[in-house]
């Protein structure tokens, strides 16, 4: 993926603390004093924009969301959508995913969503996918016994290998569209990925697994 350079992009992170979490492993164990109450904690991984996370945080104000972001050239415009929408029960996180057992505890999350991940395609890269095994021992280190992942892409080949890697891992797949648009699920919020492939007439697929 090219990125366009943004050199101002860190300052401005840092100009919003009440958004965007500075020191996330100061609150390793104890997020619910981040966000001042005990509501379940949602985190997406590979926010973007964060017009997801941020719509999720608007439709469901009873769960805290995090939305977890490695390039600061993204995360700013979801900085800026997360200002305009002031939503108190939605924060952003600027790391790599693959060291998130660094800022939370085993129980601290509830929930992770991975929406339109790079399917990086070449089985050499197979690895850097954020459904291959390493990253599931990831999540489930941050995630309570039979905690959940919701997942979603319009790449056929990264949804067959994330089955593949899910089912091997042992997760137990609650549900799977290949679909989306076209089933009777209830209650979707389109990413800004989501919306332009499925205006092509692109499938979305989609699933939820849970750890046992």
């Amino acid at each position: 993926m090219r990125l366009r350079n943004k050199p101002w992009a860190e300052d401005r992170l840092n100009d919003f603390p009440q958004y965007v979490i500075q020191q996330p492993v100061s609150h390793k164990g104890k997020w619910h004093e981040v966000f001042g109450n005990d509501n379940p904690l949602y985190i997406e991984v590979g926010t973007g924009k964060g017009r997801f996370i941020t719509e999720m945080a608007k439709a469901h104000p009873d769960v805290n969301f995090i939305g977890i972001e490695v390039y600061r050239s993204v995360i700013v415009a979801a900085l800026d959508l997360l200002i305009e929408a002031e939503v108190p029960n939605l924060k952003l996180l600027n790391v790599d995913a693959a060291n998130l057992g660094e800022y939370f505890a085993k129980g601290d999350v509830d929930r992770v969503y991975l929406n339109f991940s790079d399917p990086w395609p070449k089985s050499r890269h197979a690895k850097r996918r954020l459904t291959y095994k390493t990253f599931l021992e990831v999540y489930e280190g941050i995630l309570p016994d039979q905690g959940e992942i919701h997942f979603k892409t319009d790449n056929q080949g990264l949804f067959e290998s994330s089955l593949m890697s899910i089912s091997e891992y042992g997760m137990l797949l609650k549900y799977v569209s290949l679909d989306l648009h076209n089933s009777n699920f209830e209650g979707n919020i389109m990413t800004e990925y989501e919306e332009k492939f499925s205006s092509k007439g692109n499938r979305i697929y989609r699933l939820e697994a849970k750890f046992q």
